[in-house]
């Protein structure tokens, strides 16, 4: 005789911890599949493009590696991962492991960016929780900060050493987890629009794109010094009818 379950107190349960994002990726990045999965490098370039757009930095790299990991770097300010006495943690725990945390929350009051493309609070934190493993690398206020990720938790603790204080900037590398996405397969394709795209509307900001084929690196570089004006003059070939005109606010 089958048991009868009882729907009762005891049959709430909440997610904890990284299972919030790894149990449900679609609540997240609005698919478990590879739209999904494509969705993790989005959040992570967003936030290099928000420091370049922001005043620092002009070039970003991204790299597709054979092993199906990806990597963004970029050298703005880097992210801020020591020590907040007003939290009472560590920003790393913040900005990795806590959903809805962040420094883009006051952009309207005169916060730290102006305008942000990320999901605020839920981009770096997302992505490192659906990842077998997450890798940072960050240069800020004369140090290199290295921490380690697997499955979306720490392992062993973040290494801080002195560095040049000239070199700022974050690096992230990250390989989507299949056990969270049921693709991790991101075709070279994605990369190039994506990054075609964002230079088009991000004027001056160099984007590297790297592909790893056969151990060594293809590149390719994404940059248009007058953004949208020098991409329609692109594909007009300087045959337009008339000459392009652009105005922005």
């Amino acid at each position: 005789m089958k048991a009868e379950k009882t729907y009762g107190n005891e049959s709430i349960s909440a997610l904890k911890g990284a299972d919030r994002v790894r149990k449900r990726p679609a609540v997240i990045f609005g698919s478990d599949g590879l739209e999904g999965c494509q969705h993790t490098v989005i959040e992570i370039l967003a936030n290099a493009i928000d420091e370049a757009r922001d005043g620092h930095g002009d070039l970003i790299i991204v790299t597709r590696y054979e092993d199906g990991s990806v990597e963004v770097e970029d050298f703005g300010r880097g992210c801020p991962v020591d020590w907040n006495e007003k939290e009472g943690c560590y920003n790393w725990e913040l900005v990795f492991c806590e959903m809805y945390a962040g420094g883009k929350y006051n952009n309207n009051i005169g916060g730290d960016y102006e305008f942000s493309l990320g999901t605020n609070g839920l981009g770096a934190c997302g992505t490192q929780c659906s990842s077998e493993f997450f890798d940072a690398v960050i240069r800020r206020d004369g140090f290199k900060y290295t921490l380690h990720f697997e499955k979306g938790e720490i392992v062993g603790e973040m290494q801080k050493e002195p560095a040049d204080r000239k070199k700022t900037g974050s690096c992230s590398r990250w390989k989507p987890d299949l056990e969270v996405f049921t693709d991790i397969r991101i075709p070279v394709e994605f990369y190039e629009d994506i990054l075609s795209r964002q230079a088009m509307v991000n004027a001056g900001v160099t984007f590297r794109f790297r592909n790893q084929v056969d151990g060594k690196f293809e590149q390719k570089e994404f940059c248009y010094e007058n953004g949208i004006l020098d991409y329609v003059t692109q594909i007009t070939e300087q045959s337009a009818l008339t000459m392009p005109q652009f105005w922005q606010t």
